[in-house]
């Protein structure tokens, strides 16, 4: 007998979820975009940086989207959430602050960077990867240029696109001991600091210093939270196929 193992995917919002954060506000209409434009419904529970200390609680997910809306409560919690979708091959997406602690958890954990530190979370830390940037990108557009052959490129469609960012922190240093480890940066604005990162090799690894969110009105999910949707579908689609009948 044929059996139907088709399954909604599910998919954990990792942040502290506040009506005051713009990009939070606009989620719950992107995941209903998905459904109404292209057929992809995820099946979405915010979960809190404090919970997701537990690494097991991320693990049965499809897809996790760490989300902006930085400090967090539990840096930990952050960090865990993404070194569990990292390790399990879980579908990921870091959005502003999300991007800032992809980074930090790659360079603590995969680079034996174990001292660097987020200057928002720790100002006075020796080694910071993540500082406040010369020029603040709080309600700031600009271009990226992104890396023809990745996987920004191919979810964003284009080699050029205009972002919209509402962050004061990047990356600065390390960046060629997290190149030399794997990571992937594939996108850069006109200046070329770091915008975009991407891990080669993973389902589905993908950080944005911008917030894909705040992109047109919000009735149009961006490409990379669509293509994000589109890996969760297809994580679900083959973690239905393995389990026993």
């Amino acid at each position: 007998m044929t059996m139907n193992t088709a399954r909604t995917a599910r998919i954990a919002l990792v942040g502290d979820r506040s009506p005051n954060v713009v990009s939070h506000t606009r989620i719950p209409g992107l995941l209903e975009a998905l459904v109404e434009r292209d057929g992809l419904v995820l099946d979405a529970y915010w979960v809190p940086s404090e919970g997701a200390e537990d690494t097991d609680v991320v693990r049965g997910f499809d897809a996790v989207w760490v989300v902006p809306g930085s400090p967090y409560r539990s840096e930990a919690g952050a960090l865990a959430a993404i070194r569990t979708a990292r390790e399990a091959g879980i579908p990921l997406l870091g959005t502003c602050a999300g991007f800032q602690h992809a980074l930090l958890e790659y360079a603590r954990n995969v680079c034996g960077l174990t001292r660097v530190a987020h200057a928002e979370n720790d100002p006075d830390a020796a080694d910071l990867l993540i500082e406040p940037l010369a020029c603040s990108l709080v309600d700031h557009e600009g271009v990226v240029n992104v890396e023809p052959g990745s996987l920004a490129q191919s979810a964003i469609g284009s080699d050029r696109t205009v972002e919209r960012y509402f962050c004061a922190y990047g990356p600065s240093r390390h960046l060629d001991t997290l190149r030399a480890h794997g990571l992937r940066f594939s996108g850069h604005d006109e200046d070329g600091q770091v915008r975009i990162a991407e891990l080669p090799g993973h389902p589905f690894f993908l950080a944005t210093l911008f917030q894909p969110e705040l992109s047109g009105d919000g009735s149009r999910p961006h490409p990379v939270v669509r293509a994000l949707a589109r890996a969760a579908v297809e994580h679900a689609r083959h973690r239905g196929a393995r389990q026993p009948a």
